[in-house]
This record gives structure tokens, C-alpha cells and sequence, in this order.
């Protein structure tokens, strides 16, 4: 194998790529909002745990911290715009939801809207908050998970994720997400 040269770069955030989502919060029509966030992951499997970072500055950290939920709402190509602008605007100056056309609809465990038109919701309880510097990460349990019906193969009814199109972000730039390559496990599996 030929040697590889490596560049030494100043430290920062290089793992790539994340997940593109957008978090909807508010309790009330009036107070709605909606972020596009880079910083979020899973926490845990058992409760089922996840987070997202924002800055303490943002309209959506206010609203969260206040009252205690929010939604993650996955991003596909069709969504790709629309989280772009609500990631680069303020909810102080525009209402995203009446902007961008798209729809809150009530979520079923939280007292915060999902976006209709996002493939996949996670309606999330925050259950701590940790301040790291520049953002806080909103630690939260996941209450419930909606995925669009066309999402479930008609023989298993198994959720097939990989037919919702959904985006990433990667050093600045928004990708879809590309060919299957294996599944968990296919590396130790037996040849057939």
C-alpha cells in the first residue's frame, strides 16, 4: 500500500458528513419556529436519546429552553430550500413556517409542531440542557418517531429509509445521499 501524506490543519469540527434536519419548537401558532441544525446525533438506545446543539442566541434555544421540546424533522431533496433559508434567517424576523409553505401539524407526545412534508419526525423531551461554549446541547428522549407511509415496503411493512432522499452536509456543502455499499454485519457475513 503506498505511504499517505497527511496535512496537519487547525483544530476544528471535521466530522462528515451529519445529518441535514430541521427542529420545530413553539407551543403555541403564534411562537413557531423552525431551525436547520448541523449539530445532532444519537445519544442512546434505551430510553431511545438524541440532541441537537444551538446557540444560546438563537430564537429556537429560547423557545426550547422554555418549554422543554422540540421536533427533528429529516430533510430530503424536496426539503433541501427550505432548510437552507430557515437555517440562514432569523424566526425574530420571519415567520418560517408562513415563508417557506410549509405545514405544522400537532405531534403526538410534545407541545411542538412537526413539519408535514418532512419524511421523518422525532418528537423529542428535553431532559438536560449542557452549555459547551459556543452552543448548548439540548440532551431529550425520544417520545415518538412518525415516518411517511410510503417509507414501509408493502411484503415486510419495514421501514426502507433509504427511499426517503435524504441529505446531508458535508464542509458546506448540502448532498444527497448516495449508493447502498452494505448493510450492518455484510463484512463478517458468510459467502452464500
Amino acid at each position: 500500500m503506498a505511504k499517505v501524506r497527511k496535512r496537519a490543519m487547525r483544530a476544528g469540527n471535521m466530522l462528515n458528513p451529519t445529518p441535514v434536519v430541521m427542529v420545530s419548537c413553539g407551543n403555541t401558532v403564534g411562537d413557531y419556529n423552525i431551525i436547520t441544525v448541523a449539530w445532532t446525533g444519537t445519544t442512546n438506545s434505551d430510553p431511545p436519546g438524541c440532541f441537537v446543539s444551538i446557540r444560546p442566541e438563537r430564537l429556537s434555544h429560547e423557545i426550547i429552553k422554555n418549554t422543554g421540546c422540540f421536533v427533528i424533522n429529516l430533510v430530503d431533496r424536496n426539503l433541501a430550500a427550505c432548510a437552507d433559508w430557515c437555517g440562514v434567517v432569523s424566526g425574530r424576523k420571519y415567520n418560517k413556517f408562513l415563508e417557506t409553505g410549509l405545514t405544522p401539524i400537532r405531534a403526538s407526545k410534545v407541545n411542538a409542531p412537526m413539519i408535514e412534508e418532512s419524511p421523518v419526525n422525532i418528537e423529542c423531551k428535553v431532559t438536560q440542557v449542557i452549555p459547551l461554549g459556543t452552543h448548548d446541547m439540548f440532551l431529550a428522549e425520544v417520545m415518538a418517531v412518525h415516518a411517511n407511509e410510503s417509507l414501509f415496503s408493502k411484503k415486510t411493512d419495514a421501514l426502507e429509509l433509504q427511499y426517503a432522499k435524504l441529505v446531508c452536509y458535508s464542509h458546506g456543502h448540502y448532498y444527497a445521499l448516495g449508493e447502498k455499499i452494505g448493510k450492518f454485519g455484510f463484512s463478517v457475513e458468510k459467502n452464500r
